[in-house]
């Protein structure tokens, strides 16, 4: 099974492709444990957590058919082992990722040996986010220097980076493209603030299994390593 992690800006009915490989992961699991549908669990932490899980379970269902079993949480509540019980798959959307990360880290463990388990994983967003052994926070400013747009609700943030799930071993970041967050990233290899990074455009998946990393949607996955007397960026297309 494998680690689907979105970049953000696709939860239309049209979006549906992107998510057909995790449901039909889901359906696998399902059949090969007797049951007809995949249960699912569906972890919403937002301001507007009911709205957004529905959206969430809209876009999924018209991937395919499944049993939601739907968490949402809009203040600081922790997600318990309870939402994740006895289910064929995990999809975590996105919102501030501080948030989302502080909401899910009572069960890092537990979504640690599920996956390990063979039970796929979707992070959207935030979710993609807080997927990495280092989660990477909203900020954009490294020692005060900024490195990116700023969010005027947000100024003059510090980019730090917490402990993540540890799904995958590089940071992962969302929006890249749309957000011009790039910079940032290369910054925080360039200074040590992480070992290696992927970005995530939206509209795009990133699925890493045994197969290795594949790409599907209409953007770009962005590569960042550290190389000798700087950083090297690439991509990974669709």
């Amino acid at each position: 099974m494998s680690v689907h992690l979105v970049g953000g800006g696709a939860l239309a009915l049209s979006d549906a492709p992107l998510y057909a490989p995790f449901v039909a992961e889901a359906a696998a699991l399902a059949r090969a444990a007797g049951r007809s549908r995949p249960r699912i669990a569906v972890i919403s932490i937002h301001p507007e957590a009911d709205e957004r899980a529905g959206m969430l379970v809209d876009v999924l269902t018209a991937a395919g058919e499944f049993e939601p079993r739907v968490t949402a949480l809009s203040g600081p509540e922790p997600v318990t082992t309870a939402a994740l019980a006895e289910v064929d798959a995990i999809a975590v959307g996105g919102g501030v990722v501080e948030q989302v990360r502080a909401g899910l880290e009572p069960v890092f463990g537990e979504l640690r040996r599920q996956v390990a388990g063979g039970v796929p994983y979707l992070g959207v967003s935030a979710g993609a986010m807080v997927a990495a052994e280092g989660s990477l926070g909203g900020g954009t400013r490294i020692d005060g220097v900024q490195l990116a747009p700023e969010d005027p609700e947000w100024p003059g943030v510090e980019f730090e980076v917490e402990h993540g799930i540890g799904l995958v071993d590089v940071a992962i970041d969302a929006h890249v493209a749309q957000r011009g967050s790039l910079s940032r990233l290369v910054a925080a290899v360039e200074s040590g603030l992480v070992e290696g990074a992927l970005g995530i455009d939206e509209r795009t998946a990133l699925i890493v299994g045994e197969g290795g990393l594949r790409v599907e949607g209409s953007g770009s996955v962005w590569r960042v390593l550290p190389a000798d007397g700087g950083v090297l960026v690439s991509t990974i297309g669709a």
